[in-house]
């Protein structure tokens, strides 16, 4: 089944620890992921950050929202225990707890008062009562909205270019991401072989152990097997044993089915993935603003 929302999760998790006694928050997540009937590879999925995962992230926002209500609270890091007010609210036999629910409780109230909302923001509140993401969620998916725009943006501007100077970026992105001895060298090496279609060649490392060679093509369609092929020929005849080949557009299926079985070994660079690289390594973006997700530290506030 679907991983249930931050809300879907709250009563289970209150419910659980009915029975009073602290528990490990560790063990409220399988507990809880058993009772959904969740597969491993939905306990495993990410947030699109890639640094932790969703369930967890629901779970943990449960007990966040629970806690300020004062249903629960945390008797050590890492642990749950209910409350007083929250055996008595189990007692009246709710079908479900969300935010809209919590706030009955005046301490819920509170906590939402003492956020630094604009007014716009808590004129917003009423229709994301209801809301099946976490906060951390809401902002990992905006930022992934905002990035997928911003590369679709940087992947036109980028097919606007010359293909000399498409060349020319390929070679900067290629040492932003750690190739290449050094720039002058990295300079010398565009349009160097200029036949059998290769565009470039640069060190894999900076001491030059092995060479990459590049090819570069700014298409706005789709490139197939025969232009790997011909590509994958010009490596054979430098004896050369690994390949780059970089477009603006796409790979068919056949040419990314043919690489994957050969010898030299040559990495397909698609539209998508160089944006995403330049993004990466800023190259030909800036950066706009930046924020910081902070939470508590419990180590400071941890008495001996």
């Amino acid at each position: 089944m679907p991983i249930p929302d931050f809300q879907s999760l709250m009563l289970p998790l209150l419910s659980l620890a009915k029975d009073g006694e602290p528990r490990a928050l560790r063990d409220a997540r399988k507990h809880l992921a058993s009772a959904f009937s969740l597969t491993a590879e939905e306990m495993e999925e990410l947030l699109p950050g890639g640094r932790q995962r969703r369930f967890d992230n629901r779970v943990a926002w449960a007990k966040v929202y629970l806690e300020q209500a004062g249903l629960l609270r945390s008797p050590k890091r890492g642990q749950l225990q209910i409350t007083a007010e929250g055996l008595a609210f189990l007692a009246k036999n709710p079908s479900q707890i969300t935010i809209a629910v919590l706030g009955q409780f005046e301490k819920f109230k509170a906590f939402r008062e003492s956020s630094k909302s604009s007014k716009r923001e808590q004129s917003a509140v009423v229709p994301a009562l209801e809301i099946a993401e976490t906060p951390e969620e809401l902002l990992e998916r905006s930022f992934q909205s905002i990035n997928e725009e911003l590369a679709g943006s940087l992947l036109e501007q980028v097919k606007a270019c010359s293909p000399a100077y498409f060349e020319s970026l390929v070679i900067e992105l290629l040492l932003k991401m750690g190739y290449g001895r050094n720039r002058v060298e990295a300079g010398k090496a565009i349009g160097r072989s200029g036949d059998e279609g290769i565009d470039g060649i640069i060190s894999e490392d900076r001491l030059g152990l092995e060479a990459i060679y590049i090819q570069a093509k700014r298409w706005a369609g789709t490139v197939g097997r025969p232009e790997i092929q011909k590509f994958v020929g010009a490596l054979h005849g430098k004896r050369a044993r690994k390949g780059v080949f970089i477009t603006t557009g796409t790979f068919s299926s056949e040419a990314r089915d043919y690489v994957s079985h050969i010898d030299p070994r040559v990495v397909l660079v698609d539209g998508a993935q160089l944006a995403g690289y330049m993004m990466e390594h800023n190259l030909g973006v800036s950066v706009k603003a930046a924020y910081e997700v902070k939470r508590i530290d419990a180590d400071f506030f941890a008495e001996e």
